[in-house]
């Protein structure tokens, strides 16, 4: 059996960003009678990325761009750059990440760990919204 559901998370700007209760709330119709599935989450974006990560220090979640910045950092000398000086090194930054993200379901909840949250990791300066495709399989 199969649920899917395509929607956008609210705009942000650069930085690794806390959404589980934002991504729950879309997906709470798709899940609520599952007893054991998968949710896979898709970001239709280049430049912007899904992960799971701490859920309880914000710092991490400085952290995380901090280390991101370092190992791809916008100083090195970048060919495509259309859309500004973060354009190629967010689409790096995204290939890293990656753009899909899966989660057990279990008893109509998503079977994160203790301290597990899903984060949108987004690469560009200017704020962004993303649309995110989510699919339940049971």
């Amino acid at each position: 059996m199969g649920w899917q559901k395509t929607f956008t998370l609210s705009s942000r700007s650069k930085g690794c960003h806390l959404v589980t209760d934002e991504v729950y709330a879309q997906i709470t119709p798709g899940i609520k009678d599952v007893k054991v599935g998968m949710l896979f989450l898709f970001i239709q974006h280049t430049s912007a990325a899904l992960t799971i990560n701490e859920n309880y220090d914000r710092d991490v979640r400085k952290d995380m761009d901090m280390a991101l910045d370092n190992i791809v950092p916008e100083s090195l000398n970048w060919m495509h750059t259309d859309e500004g000086p973060d354009d190629s090194v967010s689409h790096t930054k995204t290939s890293l990440i990656g753009a899909t993200i899966s989660i057990p379901i279990t008893d109509g909840h998503l079977n994160l760990g203790t301290w597990q949250g899903i984060y949108l990791t987004e690469f560009r300066h200017a704020a962004h919204s993303r649309r995110i495709v989510a699919t339940v399989l049971s």
